[in-house]
């Protein structure tokens, strides 16, 4: 019997792509080959290989079951903030092909369920693995933690670094990317607003 505490929304699903791994470990043996490399020599053995396998584990990652919520009667008394901070994601810079580090935290105000802990996590690795943006990154987890919650006083905020800034043109190695989503009661120049920030800033 379904617990009725427990609601299951309808599972998230990765878009229909497949890496050809065969394809792409092809692919890597002509970029070697083209940047002086010999793909063949001892160290470089398997590589192609190894690195198409990679881009199969990355683009073709499955975060599991990202909109668990369960039904809770929130007190009366005040308004529940709940947020999740020190979220970790690696993602993939798509103008550079470069990864960036992104640290997430995410807030919102229930509306009568809350979304199970994990899935928070999960719908962050959700997004991060692909080529992306971080600026994507914020509004799409903002928009699933919504959609999942039902909850219209959602925010997020990402604090990134970004390999394409750091190892190559500028090289500024500290250099650090902020990105922020609020929306409803999160956004402007309010407590919940204010809060939040205080506590993603608390968490660098």
């Amino acid at each position: 019997m379904t617990n009725p505490d427990q609601l299951d929304l309808l599972p998230s699903a990765r878009e229909g792509r497949r890496v050809d791994v065969a394809r792409v470990a092809a692919l890597y043996r002509e970029v070697l080959t083209a940047l002086g490399e010999d793909p063949d020599r001892e160290g470089l053995l398997g590589t192609p290989e190894r690195v198409a396998r990679w881009w199969a584990e990355f683009l073709d990652h499955d975060p599991g079951r990202t909109d668990t919520v369960f039904e809770q009667e929130l007190s009366a008394d005040g308004e529940q903030l709940v947020v999740v901070r020190g979220i970790s994601a690696w993602s993939l810079c798509e103008h550079h092909l470069l990864p960036m580090h992104l640290d997430l935290t995410i807030g919102y105000l229930p509306c009568g369920q809350v979304l199970g802990l994990s899935k928070f996590a999960r719908i962050a690795q959700y997004h991060a693995h692909r080529l992306q943006l971080q600026e994507r990154i914020v509004s799409g987890v903002a928009a699933d933690v919504a959609k999942a919650t039902g909850a219209a006083d959602v925010g997020v905020v990402a604090d990134g670094e970004h390999l394409c800034m750091s190892m190559r043109g500028v090289r500024e190695r500290q250099a650090r990317t902020t990105s922020e989503l609020l929306l409803g009661r999160f956004a402007g120049q309010n407590a919940f607003g204010r809060r939040l920030l205080a506590i993603a800033g608390a968490a660098r």
